[in-house]
């Protein structure tokens, strides 16, 4: 895959099940409220999902109302090569949701994984010799390093979530380079597949004009569904609960399933 004497190989990437990441380097824009509650509703629609924490902080963990306590082997003990990526399955209480859970200890991976041979493909091939799901969901750190990449060169499909505020756009263009850079050496098969608009106010004339602002440069890539600013949405993760299980009456509830169906029309109509 890496090849040799400095040659670079081109990778075809033919994943056995939807790999969709969710990226931007920039934080606090809805990555993992993206990732546990796009899981949680494509669960109720029937998909059999896995949901794969990368971030050392482990929110996207215990979002989905697991903590260390109910675990043994973590994402780190997959990257290293220390257990399989079966093993480290963890079942949710949540409908058609399985986890690979993370932990802090998946910090010192970015530094491990530099010194090994085909180290920007590690994830893609533990998770691809998973069956039974019809699709991952992988949540990022906010930050472009070795997992980050290991998550592009896994992915077929990238979401990136962009927060209806001001600088909204700021570390777009880094994450664009980033992509191209994956894409001519390591997954041919990368793009940005969505935009989602997330902390949309409708009571502000900015969140209007960074909706206008980012629909005119991605055009058809930017979801129809737009995330609002929901105090029931915010709640939802200290409670260790999706928002459609935590109160499916919210308008944070019904955003995610309204995304939800947008994704399974687009990317994964015929996947069950």
């Amino acid at each position: 895959e890496d090849g040799d004497g400095g040659k670079k190989f081109l990778v075809e990437v033919t994943p056995l099940m939807q790999i969709i990441t969710v990226s931007n380097q920039k934080g606090g824009v809805g990555k993992t409220t993206t990732s546990v509650n796009l899981a949680a509703e494509l669960g109720k629609l029937g998909y059999s999902v896995l949901v794969v924490d990368m971030d050392p902080q482990a929110n996207c963990t215990s979002g989905l109302g697991i903590t260390p306590e109910d675990f043994e082997l973590s994402l780190y003990d997959v990257h290293l090569g220390e257990a399989e990526a079966k093993e480290a399955l963890l079942p949710t209480r949540w409908e058609g949701v399985t986890l690979i859970p993370s932990t802090i200890d998946l910090a010192g991976a970015e530094i491990e994984l530099a010194t090994l041979i085909s180290r920007e493909t590690k994830l893609r091939r533990r998770i691809h010799s998973l069956d039974g799901f019809d699709l991952a969901i992988v949540d990022c750190p906010p930050s472009l390093g070795m997992l980050t990449i290991n998550a592009l060169v896994a992915s077929n499909r990238l979401i990136i979530p962009i927060q209806c505020e001001y600088y909204a756009l700021e570390g777009v263009g880094q994450l664009s380079k980033t992509i191209r850079l994956v894409k001519e050496s390591l997954n041919s098969d990368l793009d940005i597949s969505g935009v989602l608009l997330t902390m949309f106010d409708s009571r502000t004339r900015l969140s209007g004009e960074v909706a206008d602002e980012v629909r005119r440069q991605f055009g058809p890539l930017a979801f129809n569904t737009v995330i609002p600013r929901n105090v029931r949405l915010s709640e939802a993760p200290s409670y260790g609960e999706p928002i459609g299980y935590y109160d499916p009456a919210s308008a944070g509830a019904k955003a995610y399933e309204d995304l939800a169906r947008e994704v399974s029309q687009l990317w994964l109509k015929g996947a069950r």
